[in-house]
């Protein structure tokens, strides 16, 4: 269970998502010590629109981690409950069974 989940946070790891520190998306270079890259150097119309694709591929990103986290969640939930019912049925294994009394014979 434990070499799972570490095998899972490996594949997913974790995301941060980004904070812009000026005013509009887009709109030129930001207080973040480094470029967005020319066109957003640039600001105007391209660099919003730019600023607006790396949003939506975020959020895509975010949606599709989040459908995978919860398909994980649900195939480890099954795994759990087929392991219920097989220890319940070592249990039933191992009780005697009340309904016949082989010493009153």
């Amino acid at each position: 269970m434990a070499l799972r989940l570490q095998s899972f946070i490996r594949t997913f790891g974790t995301f941060g998502v980004r904070a812009m520190s000026t005013g509009d998306a887009g709109s030129g270079a930001g207080k973040g010590g480094g470029s967005g890259g020319s066109i957003r150097d640039a600001g105007g119309s391209f660099g919003k629109m730019e600023a607006a694709h790396e949003e939506q591929f975020m959020r895509k990103l975010a949606q599709e981690q989040l459908k995978k986290l919860k398909e994980h969640h649900e195939d480890e939930i099954k795994q759990h409950e087929d392991a219920i019912k097989r220890h319940k049925a070592n249990i039933k294994k191992l009780k005697p069974d009340a309904g016949s009394d082989s010493d009153s014979d």
